[in-house]
């Protein structure tokens, strides 16, 4: 089916190649897009060639690693495992509650004592804080492991590097405490669903060909919260089924930022087929001795641990944690997390694959860990911004994984891979123009699709029809319902014309100096319970200029479909106008910006503000204007 899809599309290229001199600029217009979709469409098919899917056996794990454990929570261990595990979730909370408190500053609050330290601070200007929540003084496997808040320094002045910048200061404050040689990183709004998740990445990780090969074992996605049939579509369900599990047999999957077991050499630099890494170590991890020292270690593979390790390192763990610390180093750079763009966990994944590394994606049942997703349309719009803009940052960079092919060991078939990804911002431009190719035609009477005489007729109705049944397909055999389909297909068309478009423009006024990117946390709420109202899963609106565009282009194909039906267009050029591929194609549009129509009559956050209303009907003025004033130019080139 692919193969198929991909000839049609060839087909289509050559059709307008051998049609260039009867036709105008529309044409050329509708080339390059659709040169761009085959070019992508190849691309999707390297993703998917080789699909790979790993099976883990803890149980033999438990068996060629940790045989002495067995019977550890058995009886009264068990139940004084209970006891701490009680203790714990009590410090915990009471820290939580404190810390949420002095932020908010709302209510009167002591902090006195192992709290002192949070008073008096603000969110972006304060010392460093390490309060240790629970130790395992006695460093019994058998026990609970330790607890340990951190809270970086951060001053007005210095640059925090985000969440890269924090995933640094944890990797080197851990180095310190415990050195562990694998390292799990969980975003604050996920949760571990499966206990044995860490059994599962271990069985990817331990021996000795593992050793050598594999950096870090990837968990897919998964939501607690998931509205039914996806209606956002960033779900990705069908995404990881078939292009992650495509990706994994050849590299590897992307580092996502989340849900992630690392090993801790790779975050220091080592690449597969170095046995240790000596040269400028202190210029590489910074001046700390201790924790050059315990960087050393775990670069030799040294990962001996003491109980009192933590308690002895406090000194150290607030120094490494100072905001100046990186100065002179080469963190963000060649170590641990990349600076450089606000998708720092996809650039610091590329990093790991151009040493030669691989990483695996393991899926278990049931999931390994569930998180939450946007729910609304402006946060799922800001998050897919900031994905667009963070990808091209990268893409535009001296990190584009081509020069990684060229001068290092990433692989070609994975330098496709991203590529594929890292352009997603790109394909905004195509998508754009093509939606508006049969608003066009219809107002103007031309045509940039083949006319019903022509036996090319035929090859967009076989694209249309095939491409549908094959994604359909895909959706129904990963056990998802028509109405989720429709829906990622409706949010493929929305997605690049809104979020995507802004992205580009965002990395256009960086690279031109006019502005630099800034990192957008997504605003993830809680979804509405069948018990609140039915209204969880409808699309809200907000005053962001996001929602332009798409208004726009329902109301240009409302206005093309109006001057249609009464008859407004201009008499056809040779008898050429527009015939019914150029209606259907507006009218698919119209079905895909349904949530826009709604918005026009909404109330409230299911409306579309009059702000966005009125910018978008100008835009819509403009474009009607320009087409019943340049139709006959385009047809004398």
């Amino acid at each position: 089916m692919e193969f198929i899809i991909l000839f049609l599309l060839l087909s289509l290229l050559v059709y307008r190649l051998l049609s260039f001199n009867n036709n105008g600029f529309t044409w050329l217009i509708a080339f390059l897009c659709e040169l761009s979709f085959t070019f992508n469409w190849i691309i999707t098919i390297n993703n998917k060639w080789n699909i790979v899917e790993y099976k883990t056996y803890p149980d033999r794990l438990l068996q060629r690693y940790f045989s002495n454990n067995n019977t550890m929570f058995s009886g009264n261990k068990s139940n004084e495992f209970k006891r701490e595990w009680k203790t714990l979730k009590d410090e915990y909370e009471q820290l939580s509650r404190k810390v949420e408190d002095a932020v908010r500053k709302s209510i009167p609050f002591d902090l006195s004592g192992d709290f002192e330290v949070f008073s008096d601070i603000e969110g972006n200007n304060h010392p460093t804080i390490i309060k240790v929540v629970w130790e395992n003084k006695v460093g019994a496997s058998n026990g609970l492991p330790h607890l340990v808040y951190i809270s970086r320094e951060k001053r007005p002045k210095h640059p925090h590097h985000s969440k890269a910048g924090a995933m640094n200061v944890l990797t080197r404050v851990s180095g310190l405490m415990t050195n562990a040689p694998f390292m799990l990183n969980v975003d604050c709004d996920m949760l571990v669903n499966n206990p044995n998740m860490m059994f599962h990445a271990m069985c990817m990780l331990l021996g000795s060909k593992n050793e050598t090969e594999n950096a870090f074992v990837q968990f897919p996605q998964t939501f607690y919260d998931g509205l039914k049939d996806d209606p956002f579509g960033n779900q990705m369900t069908v995404l990881w089924k078939y292009a992650g599990r495509g990706i994994s047999g050849i590299q590897g999957p992307f580092y996502l930022g989340t849900g992630c077991v690392h090993r801790r050499k790779v975050i220091y630099g080592l690449s597969p087929n170095d046995v240790k890494m000596t040269n400028e170590l202190l210029k590489t991890f910074g001046n700390s001795k201790e924790f050059t020292k315990s960087a050393d270690d775990a670069l030799r593979g040294k990962t001996e641990y003491y109980p009192d390790m933590l308690s002895k390192s406090m000194e150290a763990a607030h120094q490494v944690g100072d905001c100046g610390y990186e100065y002179g180093t080469n963190w963000g750079k060649k170590v641990g997390w990349m600076y450089g763009s606000t998708t720092e966990d996809v650039l610091t994944g590329l990093s790991i694959h151009k040493r030669g590394w691989t990483s695996i994606v393991c899926s278990p049942d049931p999931p390994a860990f569930q998180g939450c997703a946007p729910t609304g349309g402006p946060a799922s719009m800001t998050q897919q911004k900031r994905w667009a803009t963070g990808l091209l940052e990268v893409l535009f960079s001296k990190n584009c994984p081509i020069f990684h092919t060229i001068f290092a060991n990433l692989k070609f078939r994975m330098f496709l891979a991203y590529f594929w990804l890292l352009s997603w911002g790109l394909r905004s431009v195509p998508e754009l123009c093509y939606a508006a190719l049969p608003a066009y035609s219809i107002i103007t009477n031309t045509h940039f699709l083949p006319k019903a005489q022509e036996p090319t007729y035929y090859i967009p109705i076989a694209l249309f029809v095939l491409y549908h049944a094959y994604t359909l397909s895909e959706y129904l055999q990963t056990g998802l319902s028509i109405r989720a389909w429709w829906n990622n297909q409706r949010m493929g068309r929305i997605t690049p014309m809104s979020a995507w478009l802004f992205g580009v423009v965002a990395v256009i006024f960086k690279l031109s100096g006019r502005s630099e990117t800034v990192f957008e946390v997504t605003r993830k709420d809680q979804s509405t319970s069948t018990d609140e109202g039915t209204e969880a899963g409808t699309f809200t609106f907000d005053k962001s200029p996001l929602f332009v565009p798409p208004t726009t282009v329902l109301l240009v194909h409302l206005t093309a479909l109006a001057a249609a039906l009464f008859g407004l267009q201009p008499p056809a050029h040779d008898g050429l106008g527009s015939g019914p591929l150029e209606v259907v194609c507006s009218v698919w549009l119209v079905l895909c910006l349904l949530p826009f129509l709604k918005g026009l009559f909404g109330a409230g956050k299911y409306g579309i503000p009059l702000s966005t209303i009125f910018k978008s009907a100008g835009f819509t003025l403009l474009f009607y204007t320009l087409c019943t004033n340049t139709w006959l130019p385009s047809h004398s080139l």
